[in-house]
C-alpha cells in the first residue's frame, strides 16, 4: 500500500466501482503539462492516504471506454469515487490540499 495505483479500462470495475473504501481517479495523459504539474500531489496523496482511500491516475489516452464513460473532456479532471459513485470532482488543476479537503470530506 502507498504506492498510486495505475487504472484502466480493465481493472476500473474491480479496482474502484467495487471498492470497500473511497478511491480518488485522476484522469490524465502524459502529454498534457498541467496533468503532469499535479503528478507529484498524486503520488503523495496515494502515500498520506494509504489504508483509507485509494489513489492512483487512469491514461485518457489507453483507457477510452472509462474515459467516455465518465464524460471525461478536460484534463487532468480528478473524481472522487465513494460506494461505486462518483461522489465529487474537480476539473484543471487543483493544489494537494484542494484535493484533500473534498477526500476529507468523503471519508467522515
Amino acid at each position: 500500500m502507498g504506492k498510486e495505483i495505475i487504472f484502466n479500462d480493465t481493472n476500473f470495475q474491480k479496482e474502484v466501482l467495487e471498492s470497500p473504501i473511497p478511491v480518488v481517479v485522476d484522469f490524465w495523459a502524459p502529454w498534457c503539462g498541467p496533468c503532469l504539474m499535479m503528478s507529484p500531489h498524486i503520488a503523495q496523496m496515494a502515500k498520506e492516504y494509504a489504508g483509507k482511500a485509494k489513489v492512483g491516475k487512469l491514461n485518457v489516452d489507453e483507457n477510452p471506454k472509462t474515459t467516455s464513460q465518465f464524460e471525461i473532456i478536460s484534463i487532468p479532471t480528478v473524481i472522487i469515487f465513494k460506494n461505486g459513485k462518483a461522489v465529487d470532482q474537480n476539473i484543471g488543476v487543483a493544489g494537494k490540499d484542494a484535493i484533500e479537503k473534498k477526500l476529507d470530506a468523503v471519508l467522515e
